[in-house]
């Protein structure tokens, strides 16, 4: 059985990670979602069909929901005006630039559930708090969830049929890597971090914990926070250097349950569940392909990952299994296996699930997100332009980023 602990969706015009797994041989298969999703709000559990014809997957708060199915219009037609090579350039990115998705949300959201319902979106799509995130990154995010010839949608970014969490791969998205790499041979490199990279008029040479490599140009593809901890000799430049102090990574606890099989589709029910309880607010259904056996995903996210992330692992798995009883009954207490991975205690990614970025930051810093620094050139999903902060965006900045250093040498 593979249970994934890391990055694991893709979905509609994530065009180039389907083409790279489809190249290896990697399947796709679809996500769980028959039947119907859980909402719990104010000590109320209800049903819902996420694929009704209105509203689709937007919960059915009593209060919230018309604000909600509204939002999604108003945000998608501000996002369309976010240039994604260039968000810094909007016509009204200093002003979008100026406010925190908080304070947006407190101007324009008028119901206790449509602010509910907000915030658990903007958890759910960013690992973070709204009060955390620039309005105008929330809107290139958004701009940013489609293909060349298909606008961004926020829908995309959090439905599961027709959005982000569609499908994924048999055997785990890891397979990609692992492959890729197998191709590659003795030429990948592992458990060998880069400490420092020096540049000189004739080329690089990078340096680790014994190793030194030289060649032409070299791609710095890692998150912009970790790459700024790499020694550059000379220095970088001001403006790409406070862009990476100020890039810092989402925080997210991913936790796992394992059953005998999926209980929860025995009473009709798809594994998905949004709450306003804690520490979990959003699950689905993780099991592999043939549902044996039952893996239940629950996600800790943003304020809750770093309080949670303070308790002991004991305390944290009761909390986690009492939220996955409340939402799907008391089976869920009884799991055969419980995992989980705390994201932002591991030493290579600092959090997940991507970099995010403040007020002030896109305006000022935005431009050095791509431009190559002498020899040196930057990959890494916080740097696509298309589904960024994903496995694709990550693989769009590859392929850019290869292109740059090949039109240099």
């Amino acid at each position: 059985m593979v249970a994934e602990i890391g990055g694991q969706w893709i979905g509609p015009t994530q065009n180039r990670i389907r083409a790279l797994a489809e190249s290896l041989g990697i399947q796709a298969f679809d996500t769980y979602n028959t039947g119907d999703n859980v909402y719990f709000r104010d000590g109320q559990r209800q049903r819902y069909n996420a694929q009704a014809p209105l509203t689709g997957p937007v919960p059915p708060d009593p209060t919230g929901v018309a604000e909600a199915v509204r939002f999604l219009a108003q945000l998608d037609q501000m996002a369309a005006e976010v240039p994604r090579e260039a968000p810094w350039s909007a016509p009204k990115a200093a002003e979008w630039d100026s406010q925190t998705v908080e304070t947006f949300k407190q101007a324009n959201a008028l119901t206790p559930g449509g602010r509910f319902l907000f915030d658990v979106s903007t958890q759910g799509v960013f690992a973070s708090e709204p009060r955390d995130l620039s309005l105008l990154f929330y809107l290139f995010y958004i701009s940013a969830a489609g293909d060349e010839k298909t606008p961004g949608t926020l829908e995309r970014l959090v439905n599961t049929a027709g959005g982000a969490q569609e499908k994924r791969f048999v055997g785990g998205s890891q397979l990609v890597s692992v492959r890729v790499a197998e191709q590659l041979g003795r030429r990948v490199l592992l458990n060998s971090p880069v400490r420092r990279i020096v540049q000189d008029r004739t080329g690089v040479r990078v340096e680790g914990d014994g190793f030194a490599i030289r060649g032409k140009r070299a791609i710095v593809a890692i998150p912009p926070t970790l790459a700024g901890r790499i020694d550059y000799e000379p220095v970088l430049p001001v403006l790409r250097d406070r862009l990476t102090q100020r890039f810092p990574q989402a925080g997210v606890i991913k936790c796992e349950a394992v059953y005998d099989r999926p209980f929860w589709r025995d009473d009709g029910l798809t594994g998905q569940a949004v709450g306003d309880i804690g520490p979990v607010r959003i699950t689905y259904d993780n099991s592999p392909p043939d549902g044996k056996p039952g893996v239940l995903l629950g996600f800790i996210e943003g304020e809750n990952a770093t309080l949670w992330g303070q308790r002991g692992p004991a305390d944290r798995k009761a909390a986690v299994l009492d939220n996955f009883a409340t939402y799907f009954g008391e089976q869920a207490r009884r799991p055969l296996d419980y995992f989980e991975m705390n994201w932002s205690e591991e030493r290579y990614t600092r959090g997940c699930y991507g970099g995010v970025l403040s007020p002030g930051v896109l305006l000022r810093f935005g431009s050095a997100i791509r431009e190559p620094v002498g020899r040196i050139h930057w990959a890494g999903t916080e740097t696509a332009t298309i589904w960024n902060g994903y496995m694709d965006g990550a693989v769009q900045s590859g392929e850019r980023a290869a292109r740059e250093v090949l039109g240099e040498l």
